[in-house]
């Protein structure tokens, strides 16, 4: 692989990461309500969960399972579910920000990871996401350490953009005036993701 042709897959994985959706959603909710290392392991979970399916597209596995429409479909669902069932949480919350929101500290460390690998698992756009760009770069002699630099491109990439996103949401200056706002920006979110998994569901 070139520099060249590693700059075009970078900006490009760059891009996908940087462009509003659920995910950020998920990194600001978890960023706000605890704080900035919560947001980042919602970061650092949903980057595995790239890597999982960059890796799933580098092997071929990926373009095995999308000849099968159904089980991309009920990955679908099962990520509209989810969705769904993180939005009607952020209606419910009262907007307590801070570490002293109910629950265990390991708790909320176990709830921020699990939404953020589950945020990216299912999603089944991701895959086809992938195996659409891969394809451009994939040979069949590909050797093997194009294939990891491949896999970590992607997850390196968006792991540390929402890591970057924790941070700047959780500078003081920038945190108190979310603070004021944690109710209203609770409810937005939850209407979000709400229309998100409508959307994935009347596709």
């Amino acid at each position: 692989m070139t520099l060249a042709a590693w700059l075009a897959l970078a900006g490009v994985c760059l891009l996908g990461a940087v462009s509003p959706g659920p995910s950020l959603a998920v990194v600001l909710r978890h960023t706000l309500n605890h704080s900035r290392a919560h947001g980042m392991a919602v970061g650092v979970a949903h980057a595995l969960g790239v890597g999982g399916y960059a890796l799933l597209s580098v092997t071929g596995l990926a373009a095995l399972f999308a000849h099968y429409p159904l089980a991309q479909q009920l990955l679908g669902w099962g990520g509209a579910a989810y969705l769904a069932w993180l939005g009607i949480k952020a209606l419910r919350s009262e907007g307590s920000i801070g570490p002293s929101g109910t629950g265990s500290v390991g708790q909320h460390w176990r709830q921020a990871a699990r939404d953020g690998l589950m945020i990216s698992l299912l999603n089944p756009k991701l895959m086809i996401f992938f195996v659409a760009l891969f394809s451009q770069f994939v040979e069949a002699d590909t050797p093997f350490w194009v294939g990891v630099v491949m896999v970590l491109t992607p997850t390196l990439i968006d792991g540390g953009w929402y890591c970057l996103v924790a941070v700047l949401l959780s500078h003081r200056s920038v945190l108190e005036r979310l603070r004021a706002r944690a109710q209203l920006i609770d409810r937005v979110t939850g209407v979000f993701l709400l229309l998100l998994a409508l959307r994935v569901v009347t596709l």
